[in-house]
């Protein structure tokens, strides 16, 4: 029921935005459980398909990428290619040979579910040595001589706007105007959908450069608003791919009305390392 549906969205974006607010290994913990839990249902979908990956070591492999992503960000990348070596190491060991698609499985899993949605944390974390005001490297902006606001806690929220704004802009139009169907994968999503979800974004970003004080505000907003609006459409996109091959309307059920994590969380996947990177390779040779 729509009410339903209000109610469980709310209650997620509030989550949401504590936990992002909060950082430190209040967002770490926190973020990790979603990782946890969308990662059970990566598996669920590809094991409907008869595959059988390397569940508890992907998923213990993706939890470490997670820890040091926040405790020793220079170590993350290292990650990848260490954990991917480990989980095809599991499945070479094992009493039943292993498929490629086995294999392929697993690695998809520690990439889509752990490694690319870890960019979260490293963002949260940027420009955070001197803020913490709570234990466990925790801040709240309410407390007695609060320092001021973390740039990391800055970018997370005006990213998380841009892809707010890139799906109600999508959902919005895409129900007043849409008529040209945008892919296949998804047929209720449009083409006139997806460029106003885009232009939100686009200019949720402008106005976020902005109130950053960005160089060149107008250029770098936008493309960083075009950049979040492309990789969230992209993202949902991929989701509504794996459901659609599995045979399956949600990745689960978890959230009322609303589905699984998967599906509340799907554009914030691609997003998450291509914005870090903006930030931090990107922005700064601006003039």
């Amino acid at each position: 029921m729509p009410w339903v549906r209000i109610a469980s969205g709310l209650v997620a974006i509030l989550l949401a935005l504590g936990l992002i607010v909060l950082g430190g290994w209040y967002f770490t913990v926190g973020f990790g459980i979603i990782v946890f839990l969308g990662q059970l249902e990566i598996f669920q979908l590809v094991q409907a398909k008869g595959i059988l990956p390397a569940t508890k070591t992907t998923l213990v492999v993706s939890q470490a990428v997670l820890v040091i992503a926040y405790g020793y960000p220079v170590l993350a990348d290292a990650v990848l290619p260490v954990g991917g070596t480990i989980i095809c190491f599991y499945l070479l060991f094992q009493p039943k040979f292993a498929t490629i698609a086995d294999v392929a499985a697993s690695l998809l899993g520690l990439f889509y579910g752990g490694y690319l949605p870890s960019f979260w944390i490293r963002l949260r974390q940027i420009g955070t040595e001197d803020s913490a005001n709570l234990p466990f490297g925790g801040y709240w902006p309410l407390a007695d001589g609060a320092p001021g606001i973390p740039t990391g806690l800055v970018l997370t929220l005006a990213a998380f706007v841009c892809i707010w704004a890139a799906d109600i802009g999508a959902y919005a139009f895409g129900k007043w105007l849409g008529k040209t169907p945008l892919s296949n994968i998804s047929p209720k999503k449009t083409l006139e959908g997806a460029l106003f979800g885009v232009g939100g974004s686009m200019l949720s970003g402008m106005v976020s450069a902005y109130l950053m004080g960005w160089p060149s505000w107008a250029l770098s907003g936008a493309a960083f608003g075009i950049l979040i609006g492309i990789s969230s459409l992209l993202g949902d996109l991929t989701e509504s791919l794996l459901k659609r091959d599995a045979v399956v309307k949600d990745s689960g059920q978890l959230i009322p009305v609303h589905g699984g994590i998967l599906d509340r969380t799907d554009s914030y996947v691609f997003t998450a390392p291509l914005v870090f990177y903006f930030v931090t390779l990107l922005l700064p040779q601006l003039p």
